[in-house]
């Protein structure tokens, strides 16, 4: 087998494992993130800091550089999104062992530093509104976008008790909450995951406003390139004949 062949065949196994739960059947709902919208990515990082970081570490970004980016004073960083004697120069991690991760939970909860880049911010925007009382599942939970998920509803206490609307045995996926069991009423839900999901997006790619900001410069220094190149090349033309 040549090594372009082995190459393909070695691309083609990973396909299964690179769409593992992010096939679904449901209509994935509308999630543009904003990176600019400091304010989203502040309420972000604070949900994410009360409700995901227990189980789900972002190891390769620092708290430090959040800090900056998100225009958090380290001092109030350290007061309100540090709970632990952590270093804000170090990876934003926790203390959950990985063996015990597997035990609890059947798999040890990823990493979601890059987890918008992998499945999009769409995906993980209806992911997490997807949740509803399956008194089946060890949690507790099913989730209509990843069936059978093996996690806990971690934004119960804010949305409140979700159940999937059924007639018979037929489900389209529509989830209405026990009214006054959350925190949250549905508007201030939504935009709370939005929040939540507009952080871990910028937490996956850092430098998405300066490299489109870079990327305007760029193209308007090539677009005055070729106006001088098509001058130049006129000019050349000329002597040629």
């Amino acid at each position: 087998m040549t090594l372009p062949v082995r190459l393909a065949a070695g691309l083609l196994l990973l396909v299964p494992t690179l769409a593992l739960g992010a096939a679904s059947n449901v209509p994935l709902e509308s999630m543009r993130p904003d990176h600019s919208n400091l304010p989203s990515l502040q309420r972000g990082a604070a949900l994410y800091m009360n409700f995901c970081l227990g189980c789900h570490s972002l190891q390769h970004q620092r708290h430090n550089r959040t800090a900056e980016d998100l225009g958090i004073p380290e001092e109030l960083y350290l007061e309100n999104l540090l709970f632990d004697d952590v270093d804000i120069g170090s990876h934003i991690t926790n203390a959950m062992p990985h063996q015990g991760g597997r035990e609890w939970f059947g798999n040890a909860p990823p990493d979601l530093t890059m987890t918008t880049r992998v499945h999009g911010p769409a995906w993980v925007y209806t992911f997490l509104k997807s949740f509803y009382v399956d008194a089946s599942r060890p949690f507790g939970v099913n989730n209509t976008v990843w069936e059978n998920v093996g996690m806990p509803h971690a934004l119960v206490e804010l949305q409140g008790i979700p159940t999937l609307v059924c007639d018979g045995d037929r489900c389209d996926g529509t989830i209405e909450v026990e009214a006054g069991s959350g925190l949250m009423d549905e508007a201030q839900f939504n935009a709370a995951v939005y929040d939540l999901v507009n952080f871990l997006d910028y937490v996956g790619e850092p430098y998405k406003q300066d490299r489109q900001r870079i990327g305007v410069y760029v193209l308007l220094f090539l677009v005055i390139l070729f106006v001088f190149t098509f001058l130049l090349g006129r000019e050349y033309k000329k002597d040629l004949h």
